[in-house]
């Protein structure tokens, strides 16, 4: 391998949330319940009329 090769892994991004998940969880500790009312605002969020704001706001 020369100097200017670089190498890239693929990593499958329901992996890397789990990964990241689980280690947030771990260090910062937060409640179960905050847990499970930050992931049902995500999903419910993701499905409402509010979706494509989110998405312009993001993507800018």
């Amino acid at each position: 391998m020369t100097s200017k090769e670089t190498r890239v892994m693929d990593v499958p991004l329901w992996l890397a949330l789990i990964v990241v998940g689980g280690l947030g969880i771990r260090l910062i500790r937060p409640p179960w319940w905050l847990v499970a009312v930050i992931l049902l605002g995500g999903f419910l969020l993701a499905d409402s009329v509010l979706a494509p704001l989110i998405d312009n706001t993001i993507n800018k």
